[in-house]
């Protein structure tokens, strides 16, 4: 039996290699197919694999209290645009009133470029924070320390850098901590520096950035327009209970009656959980329609051909049936034949996918696993059972006299 079967295999895989012209054709509906499906498949992985690092930037236990939602959906821009601003006040209060919550933070930011000597980075984006984000702020701190409740409230001009600002400010020196930059033309001195946290989603560098005390925020910036306020939930306190706490707290501080919407927006790390599903759902359902219908069209080329191979073949199927070929043998040697044009148009399609995901992680974020190649494989074999098992199955019903005079 397993000799037959092995002859069987050899012999479809040369009469695959007799006409590589016909059989490659048959392959590009499989391997547009398989492309789109792994492609799809290295997107979905790649978001899944920076998830959990890209979202700890925000913090799982950590509420933002803001005028926009991050996520604004069919509302128009204009309606939260002319929401009253967070005032600077709510950190303390709330902090003072919600049990929930273990700590309060305002926080806004500028885009400026940072100096040292000759040397300047561009673009960076400065946060102006309380001392409480010391304890809320999910960046970590390689060398040095975060700035003080003293420093804060008598204005220290002090900042903390993050890893792409040292790179370029102090590219020869490990440790800057000491060392006096200048911000909007004003000395400060550097007392700490962010570990490196990456993209999020692979794009976008957070690192580029520094943070200095919100009240010295004020004397080198002047008001700011917009704040935030960041709310540490405390310790054995559900998120979606400090969520309705402080939505409480914060509709009494802004004097809003029972009937009337809130005007604030209270973000979360759920929120990102959530457009992130949306994404992967949106790139699953393009990636699989296009896939689909690929697939079918190459599935139909792989069945067409293959009733081609077997009328042109069947003189040959009625000499071995004489010789004592036994049906199961006849059905499985067309059957492996699209087993293998399927197979190798599959594999065609994950050299191609291979080659792209370079491209594709300038732009985006992808990554090719062992699992997405065994499925795409699986499906490769799959459509070409699917293709070849009727045509298999008339091979092996054939007459082997008739067989024999046909011409």
């Amino acid at each position: 039996m397993f000799n037959q079967l092995y002859e069987s295999f050899v012999i479809s895989f040369k009469s695959v290699f007799l006409s590589k012209g016909r059989a490659f054709l048959t392959m590009l509906g499989i391997i547009i197919g398989i492309l789109s499906v792994s492609l799809m498949g290295t997107a979905i992985n790649g978001i899944d694999n920076v998830f959990d690092e890209t979202l700890g930037m925000f913090g799982e236990d950590v509420l933002y209290l803001q005028q926009f939602p991050w996520f604004m959906g069919n509302t128009e821009w204009w309606e939260f645009r002319n929401r009253p601003r967070i005032q600077e006040d709510y950190a303390r209060k709330i902090a003072d009133r919600a049990e929930s919550v273990s700590f309060a933070s305002i926080e806004t930011s500028r885009r400026v470029n940072i100096t040292y000597k000759e040397r300047s980075s561009e673009g960076v984006e400065v946060k102006c924070t309380g001392w409480q984000s010391a304890y809320i702020d999910a960046a970590k701190i390689e060398t040095g320390r975060y700035f003080t409740q003293v420093e804060d409230e008598h204005a220290s001009r002090v900042i903390v850098i993050g890893s792409e600002v040292k790179k370029v400010l102090f590219p020869e020196i490990e440790d800057p901590v000491g060392m006096q930059v200048k911000v909007n033309g004003l000395n400060f001195r550097v007392i700490g520096v962010f570990a490196e946290q990456g993209k999020i989603f692979g794009m976008f560098s957070v690192d580029n950035m520094a943070v200095i005390p919100y009240v010295t925020s004020k004397s080198v910036f002047g008001r700011s327009w917009w704040l935030s306020i960041s709310l540490k939930t405390r310790d054995g306190y559900d998120n979606n209970f400090a969520l309705e706490e402080v939505r409480h707290i914060t509709r009494g501080l802004r004097g809003l009656r029972a009937t009337d919407p809130d005007n604030f927006a209270i973000n979360q790390q759920e929120m990102m959980e959530d457009q992130l599903g949306k994404i992967k759902t949106a790139i699953g359902l393009v990636g699989i329609g296009i896939a689909a219908l690929a697939l079918l069209v190459g599935g139909i080329g792989i069945m067409n051909i293959m009733f081609v191979s077997v009328k042109e073949r069947t003189k040959e199927i009625g000499i071995r049936k004489a010789l004592g070929a036994k049906r199961w043998v006849i059905m499985m040697q067309f059957l492996f034949e699209a087993i293998i044009i399927a197979l190798i148009g599959g594999v065609i399609g994950l050299i191609l996918t291979a080659l792209l995901v370079g491209l594709v992680n300038k732009i985006f974020v992808a990554s090719m696993s062992f699992g997405l190649v065994l499925i795409a494989l699986m499906v490769s074999i799959g459509v070409g059972i699917v293709s070849g098992i009727v045509p298999a199955s008339q091979a092996a019903k054939l007459d082997p006299i008739e067989a024999m005079r046909y011409e």
